[in-house]
């Protein structure tokens, strides 16, 4: 598959929606991909089946907190920089690239790498949404070693981290990354085709164009882009979604802590919603409550969407006044097992709730 512009513009959006809330702002990531396709090569997305077994694959991506992206934008090089970098340290010619994640703007920066250096991407990505530490990958959950990487920064400083596990690996790159200005660009995750296939969320990027369409084409249709969201998840891997609440933000904190962004919204119920809905933060939407009632918890999806367009809203970009209608999606089975509950589910961000499935919420 080749995009289009059409399909970019599509594909952000349903990465905005799947990433529930974070990583990062997907219009600069639009925009970085338009111009390194006028600038090198078109970009072409290939399903994890057209993948050799024994091909290497690099993941690229952006870390560090959205907010830094608001004022820091990026260069545009840094990722393509970070995967050469590793690429050189392997000693092995990279087959293709991929997300690490299919939220914002790290569901394009792959996408700008494919088209600087000719590479194919692949559909599928290590997180099936965003979290906010790199250890938090269904790589890391299967196998996957995520060291060695690499990070760079706009100036091209790049530094190597290799790491005995990865925990570690996110703790030395979160440091590296504060001092890099809070944001920098990085290949890590280095596999094979066989790892790609058995480890990572397949079909991801198409499922973003697939979700952000179906917002574009029911508002066109002067449909409720909402009943067509709730129509389309359940013929997806995510197959269940319910609205959880409507209302109006009376409050955002925000601030940018440790090389991420946190903080709380909290959403005053409008018309038939009653009471006050609180989504804990960090980078993404993490824990939504209404009254201190749990309503959704990672991993499943906690999506903030505008009410009258249903245009999905980085945490970086809410603001008070915002009309919110607020949406639970499930995650697919293999997000949900023992193991990766372990790693990115409730116990990983320090909650002491046993995670729910939205479909069993109240």
């Amino acid at each position: 598959m080749i995009l289009n512009s059409a399909d970019l513009i599509d594909l952000c959006r349903g990465a905005a929606f799947l990433g529930t809330g974070g990583g990062g702002d997907p219009y600069i990531g639009r925009l970085m991909v338009e111009h390194a396709i006028s600038e090198a090569h078109p970009v072409e997305i290939i399903d994890p089946s057209d993948v050799p077994d024994d091909a290497l694959v690099i993941p690229t991506a952006m870390m560090g907190a959205p907010t830094v992206l608001v004022e820091k934008i990026p260069r545009g090089n840094e990722a393509v920089l970070s995967l050469q970098r590793l690429e050189r340290h392997l000693g092995k010619k990279v087959f293709a690239t991929m997300p690490i994640e299919i939220g914002g703007i790290n569901s394009t920066m792959p996408l700008v790498v494919g088209a600087r250096l000719n590479l194919p991407v692949v559909d599928a990505d290590g997180m099936g949404r965003a979290f906010p530490e790199l250890q938090m990958e269904t790589f890391n959950v299967y196998g996957v070693h995520g060291t060695p990487m690499a990070i760079t920064n706009e100036y091209g400083d790049c530094t190597l981290i290799e790491t005995h596990d990865n925990k570690m690996m996110e703790w030395i790159a979160r440091g590296v990354a504060i001092r890099m200005g809070g944001a920098a660009y990085i290949a890590n995750y280095p596999m094979t085709g066989e790892q790609v296939k058995r480890t990572s969320v397949p079909n991801t990027l198409t499922l973003a164009l697939k979700i952000g369409r179906c917002i574009r084409e029911a508002r066109e249709a002067h449909r409720n882009p909402f009943d067509a969201l709730l129509n389309l998840l359940p013929k997806t891997p995510y197959n269940f979604g319910k609205i959880i609440f409507r209302g109006k933000i009376s409050d955002m904190f925000r601030e940018t802590r440790a090389g991420f962004a946190a903080g709380r919204a909290r959403i005053e119920g409008l018309g038939e919603w009653k009471g006050v809905m609180v989504i804990e933060i960090q980078n993404e939407n993490l824990t939504a409550r209404v009254d201190g009632v749990l309503k959704a918890i990672v991993p499943d999806l906690i999506c903030i969407l505008d009410s009258e367009t249903a245009e999905p809203i980085t945490t970086e970009t809410l603001r008070y006044g915002q009309r919110v209608t607020v949406m639970g999606v499930a995650v697919p089975p293999m997000m949900r097992t023992p193991e990766a509950l372990a790693i990115f589910g409730p116990v990983g961000f320090g909650f002491t709730d046993k995670f729910t499935p939205i479909e069993a919420m109240d």
